[in-house]
């Protein structure tokens, strides 16, 4: 009876330890961050171009310079997905919640981004896009504040904030082609930073 209490006692342990090191494993998701802070954070540099007349373009250029942005990224998703799933910590609890959450905010922006570009379409006015900062930059915090609670880590708390924050400085900006170069320099500090940072604390042993 001692040692079957003792047994389960160590199994109760063990899984202990196991949920100990899945919550405290760095999250994977640095290099989609990074990538989508470098192709979006440069595709809104090229719009202010042609919005701002730096770059003359027919008007139209505006909405496929966004299309191919996409097809890069999910081109570039689908391959780093692939290398995450290689990686050691993949399956951690906080792994699996971000990643969820994140892949969250990608279909929710995907979707809005669509749902304007119908909206514009029918309506014939184009300036209903300029919402999309402030969106990718809410969705972007709330992200954030996922990450912030399953790894208890200050850091990416004050990552949402600047989200949030970013999200209504761009909104002042709405009207005015200044909102992209704007957009893009929040996009470097919420997205491509963060993402640097996670790519530093990324595993080099199995967890």
């Amino acid at each position: 009876m001692t040692r079957e209490t003792q047994a389960i006692q160590d199994d109760i342990a063990y899984m202990r330890s196991l949920a100990h090191e899945g919550r405290h494993a760095p999250l994977l998701a640095g290099p989609i961050l990074v990538t989508a802070g470098i192709v979006f954070g440069a595709t809104s540099l090229i719009q202010w171009a042609i919005q701002s007349g730096l770059v003359r373009l027919n008007p139209w250029s505006q909405l496929w310079v966004w299309i191919v942005a996409a097809v890069v990224f999910a081109v570039a998703l689908t391959v780093l997905i692939g290398r995450i799933k290689t990686k050691p910590g993949v399956n951690s609890a906080g792994n699996k919640a971000v990643g969820a959450a994140w892949e969250g905010v990608g279909y929710g922006i995907f979707v809005t981004w669509l749902a304007l570009v119908a909206l514009s379409l029918k309506t014939g006015q184009w300036s209903w896009m300029a919402v999309m900062p402030t969106v990718v930059l809410v969705a972007y915090g709330s992200a954030w504040m996922i990450g912030a609670a399953m790894t208890k880590t200050r850091w990416m708390s004050y990552t949402a904030l600047a989200s949030y924050v970013g999200a209504v400085a761009v909104a002042w900006f709405m009207g005015s082609a200044t909102i992209y170069p704007v957009f893009a320099v929040i996009l470097l500090v919420v997205a491509l930073v963060p993402g640097i940072v996670l790519m530093r604390q990324e595993p080099s042993e199995v967890v």
